[in-house]
């Protein structure tokens, strides 16, 4: 990306919180890059460069600094809109696809040429994607050394590096000393790992509305699984033959908390890339709501709802089977089903968390689903062969619910199976894919809230039409929209094709 020097460097003279991660300042005279808002003196203009991205600065050979922490700036999504195959590819590093793989295999999941996406790359990011997810794991090890009390073999763990000869190299390299000189007084910046858990902090660039993630989160919890209570959301995590449960809850200065309760170390990175997507931790807000305020309707809409985010999913096959659950009924109705489906089918935690009580099992995992009798819970036989059908589909097929090549693909693949319509796989890709062109043009509270002053509204065709405007952007469109339909609030989301206006 191409950034301009006068305006990035008033920028840092400034110290202006709106660049912060947006833009990293190397500092040739010293080698070392920072944020924005580094409360170092600005250096000399002659002396600096800009990057877009922290792993850009370090693959030119720049370490991070230690007093700002670029490690701790927010993660923005500013690609997103300009090359959706970046965004995609993006969240399954997070998800570790280059732990196990290499680029090729990357690329063809994502379905482009690897040189492609290495060239898709270099121009979004300014660095490889070996880079990208080499950049991540050693500034994820960097903040667990300076916010954790975890051993430095734990650290290696849990930033995902495959030894810690490789860890012990790496930060030899990159900062001229090991990683255990880089841990400052534990006294006042290590957080309480006690009981078995670690603490993190993820920040991201304000306003955020809280209250509404919080109430959208509050209104779908499952018994068992999910319990919000007062600032809090709590849940139980299961990946691979781990199970555990996360707290997260905000925090001063634009961050939010996360504390992992988890057997294996070696999951933290994928947990916190969850983390992310559930709150949608990488939207850029402001560049958001200047495009959408740009419809007459949606700018008072934008104005009253800032910090409105996405809610994403902890889990695909998860919100797939709450949709379902949901179809033609009410949400109190769907989370009352899907807490005996818990109770019924899920394995309970081997030791309740007594942080958040209410936290005792983990969601059903597909192979279990496949073989169960739901329809003993109390369903019509037909959702229960849905639900049936559908966990034998991602028995099947494991990355059923991963990114695809375009929102288009991603749609028609969730549409084939059991029990998921248009709007259903519109839903899921908002939530579970992150897409955030996804737009479920057919639900009744978006068509409500377009009514026109007499009160006709549009059909799903017109809605569609009018909401070109607001592309690249469309989830956070419907978000303000449903936002803006109170009556919408008690409304079921999780429904399929039978709520679709006639």
């Amino acid at each position: 990306m191409d950034l301009d020097h006068d305006a990035c460097y008033r920028a840092i003279q400034t110290r202006d919180a709106r660049f912060d991660g947006r833009l990293f300042v190397a500092v040739k005279t010293t080698g070392i890059y920072c944020r924005p808002i580094c409360p170092a003196r600005t250096p000399k203009r002659e002396n600096v460069l800009f990057f877009s991205t922290a792993t850009a600065a370090q693959g030119a050979g720049f370490r991070p600094c230690l007093r700002c922490r670029p490690e701790t700036s927010p993660d923005l999504a500013a690609w997103r809109g300009t090359s959706n195959t970046v965004s995609r590819a993006l969240a399954l590093i997070e998800s570790g696809a280059l732990d196990a793989a290499d680029v090729e295999a990357l690329a063809d999941r994502l379905g482009v040429g690897e040189r492609q996406l290495r060239r898709l790359f270099r121009q979004h990011l300014g660095a490889s994607p070996v880079a990208v997810a080499q950049t991540r794991r050693v500034l994820l090890a960097k903040q667990l050394i300076h916010d954790t009390q975890l051993s430095m073999a734990h650290v290696a763990l849990a930033a995902g590096f495959g030894s810690v000869r490789r860890f012990n190299e790496t930060f030899q390299q990159l900062f001229d000393r090991p990683p255990i000189a880089l841990r400052r007084s534990r006294a006042t910046q290590a957080v309480s790992t006690g009981g078995g858990a670690v603490s993190v902090t993820l920040a991201y660039r304000p306003p955020y509305d809280w209250s509404a993630m919080l109430t959208f989160l509050a209104a779908r919890a499952i018994p068992g699984v999910e319990v919000v209570s007062g600032d809090r959301y709590a849940r139980t995590i299961a990946i691979g033959d781990g199970k555990g449960t996360l707290m997260v809850e905000p925090t001063a200065n634009a961050r939010v908390k996360a504390t992992v309760r988890f057997p294996h170390l070696r999951a933290l990175p994928t947990i916190i890339a969850r983390v992310r997507r559930v709150f949608d931790l990488a939207a850029d807000p402001v560049a958001i709501g200047a495009h959408l305020a740009q419809d007459p309707t949606l700018a008072p809409l934008v104005a009253a709802r800032p910090g409105l985010r996405v809610p994403g999913a902890w889990d695909g096959f998860e919100l797939a089977v709450r949709a379902v659950l949901g179809q033609q009924i009410t949400v109190a109705a769907a989370t009352g089903l899907a807490g005996k489906l818990v109770r019924a089918h899920g394995e309970a935690l081997p030791s309740p968390d007594g942080a958040m009580p209410g936290l005792t099992h983990v969601f059903p995992a597909p192979g279990t689903l496949a073989a169960a009798d739901v329809a003993a819970l109390g369903m019509p036989g037909a959702r229960a062969a849905a639900l049936r059908s559908l966990a034998a589909a991602v028995v099947a097929d494991p990355l059923i619910f991963g990114p695809r090549r375009s929102l288009d693909e991603a749609i028609a693949r969730l549409q084939s199976l059991a029990g998921v319509g248009e709007w259903t796989a519109q839903y899921i890709a908002m939530r579970e894919l992150r897409e955030p062109d996804a737009f479920p043009a057919s639900d009744i509270g978006l068509l409500r809230a377009m009514a026109d002053g007499a009160g006709a509204r549009p059909s799903p065709a017109q809605l569609l039409a009018r909401a070109e405007a607001w592309r690249p952007w469309r989830a956070y469109a419907a978000l303000h929209l449903w936002a803006a339909d109170a009556r919408n609030a008690i409304i079921d989301r999780e429904t399929t094709d039978a709520r679709r206006a006639a």
